[in-house]
């Protein structure tokens, strides 16, 4: 395995692996309209990308893909939420966990499976992830496009998940759809990653980005082969 590739590997793996057990029990969490009609906007922006679908979800596989330069990696990924089981499947191996019964050997994998569904299910993750601080100003400058956006951003506590006291900037349109973020490792003032938001497509009602890039086009993350089963 060459360095570049070690490198993407370790961005894929350390970008976006904010989760903590206590978090499992929330996956299906959707805030009740009906008994709170004035929802807050990480609320909108999550049922805008179809949560009320999520809770009919009994399964979800994804293949999460990095291109950088002529290097190619990816793995792919089968997800009960229900039941809590997961598995990956790479080129060479197979590994198959609970994420109720985890050990150190399944949570090394589970530090790749946070990554990778963090990137395809992150507006829902607004709502869904505790111990966090949120914060929104309006008219924004988006980094990437220059558009003038709304922006909300996440920090997630110095302790619990696999990398506290991260901090993302969510950048959205007017319809609450996001457009692009900033990754801040550490809530650092300075970014770690941007990249957009893009393509999104429609899976049994999950409206989700398939296709993230930074300003160059060098740098593409982006998901195949997404089925999503009732």
């Amino acid at each position: 395995m060459t360095r570049t590739l070690l490198l993407i590997m370790c961005i894929s793996t350390l970008f976006s692996c904010n989760d903590t057990a206590k978090n499992n029990d929330r996956l299906e969490f959707i805030p009740d309209h009906d008994a709170n009609p004035v929802l807050s906007t990480a609320e909108i922006i999550a049922h805008k990308n179809g949560l009320l679908y999520w809770k009919d979800v009994s399964e979800i596989s994804f293949t999460f893909n990095v291109d950088r330069g002529e290097k190619h990696f990816e793995r792919s990924w089968i997800w009960s939420p229900k039941s809590h089981d997961v598995t990956l499947k790479t080129a060479t191996d197979t590994i198959s966990y609970n994420r109720k019964e985890m050990d150190s050997t399944s949570m090394k994998t589970d530090g790749g499976f946070i990554n990778d569904s963090y990137w395809l299910l992150a507006p829902y993750k607004l709502v869904w992830d505790e111990g966090t601080n949120i914060s929104e100003t309006e008219k924004a400058l988006a980094p990437i496009s220059q558009d003038t956006l709304n922006k909300l951003t996440i920090t997630y506590g110095d302790e619990g998940g696999y990398t506290p006291g991260d901090a993302y900037d969510f950048f959205y349109d007017d319809n609450f759809m996001v457009q692009e973020w900033i990754f801040r490792e550490g809530n650092s003032n300075e970014p770690s990653m941007i990249t957009t938001f893009e393509d999104y497509k429609d899976f049994n009602g999950l409206k989700l980005a398939t296709m993230h890039q930074d300003s160059t086009g060098g740098f593409k993350l982006y998901f195949t082969n997404i089925s999503v089963k009732k």
